[in-house]
């Protein structure tokens, strides 16, 4: 039998000090427009009345002040309804909203994934059709099934429909499909673990870039989330319209405004932070195949 000879290659990209020179240069400047808005918060947070209205406006600060943090402060004391029970609404919804969406998501998606069953394809078709729907189609179909369990005007009119995203399902199967092997998954059953114990113990650390990136994403719409159609009493009201409701009291409050948005940003961008890598890991990983 004739021997094989193989030669060894070395791999060389064929990209130019200029070419890559030119990515670097291209990438500043989307990031320098990417956090130019969180720059310009921050910038107008610090500036006093009538640094504010100066037109045209500027990009920086002469005589910074943190007065507009005191205002927003103040007005936050003189609220009706205390603002503790504002930003306990907004926790209590996003950590129960988030960790709901996290469940649900990442087991239909390993059933969808690992299991197979009949209608598995077809029920997966109807979930990706589900993305081309507007949230605001679908207001009338979800009153009149909050309205059936009398959950109007509760805390789950808000929890329950964002543990449902499609989007969350559609990324968390996909994942699963390319980054957890079915062998590894039949050694485990043929070991004696159950299905659960499997999607828990197996599935679930593979694809930990995928669910983290999914929290993330979910936390920042729920802490961002509005005054909501189906909920009416105050005092279930979420931190995100107590600050709207401040920045429309006219001209007066516009610093406390620009102080307002920063603190609504800042928690979500910190979370963001410090996952970075993961989500960077999803992105880079969906879609492939071995």
């Amino acid at each position: 039998m004739a021997k094989m000879r193989t030669r060894n290659h070395r791999v060389v990209l064929n990209r130019s000090a200029g070419g890559d020179a030119g990515i670097t240069f291209m990438l500043s400047i989307f990031g320098v427009f990417m956090f130019f808005p969180m720059y310009y918060v921050v910038v107008q947070s610090l500036k006093p009345l009538d640094e504010l209205f100066m037109f045209p406006p500027r990009l920086y600060v002469v005589n910074p002040t943190f007065a507009n943090f005191g205002d927003l402060f103040v007005l936050m004391s003189d609220s009706w309804v205390p603002f503790s029970r504002y930003i306990f609404n907004t926790v209590f919804i996003t950590i129960c909203g988030t960790l709901g969406n996290l469940v649900f998501a990442s087991m239909a998606a390993y059933s969808l994934a690992k299991l197979r069953f009949p209608g598995r394809n077809a029920i997966f078709q109807i979930i990706v059709m589900s993305l081309m729907f507007h949230s605001t189609v679908n207001q009338v179909t979800h009153f009149i099934i909050l309205s059936a369990f009398s959950w109007i005007d509760t805390y789950l009119s808000i929890i329950v429909p964002s543990m449902a995203t499609t989007m969350g399902l559609y990324l968390m199967k996909q994942f699963m499909e390319t980054s957890v092997p079915d062998t590894v998954l039949e050694s485990a059953r043929l070991d004696g673990a159950s299905e659960f114990r499997t999607f828990l113990i197996i599935a679930m650390p593979m694809v930990k870039p995928a669910w983290l990136t999914l929290m993330i994403e979910c936390f920042k719409t729920l802490w961002n989330s509005g005054s909501s159609i189906y909920v009416h009493s105050e005092e279930l009201k979420t931190f995100h319209y107590a600050i709207n409701q401040i920045v429309t009291g006219g001209i007066a409050r516009s610093g406390a405004g620009a102080a307002a948005t920063v603190v609504m940003m800042s928690v979500p961008i910190i979370v963001f932070v410090l996952n970075q890598s993961q989500i960077i890991e999803t992105m880079g990983s969906s879609g492939m195949k071995d």
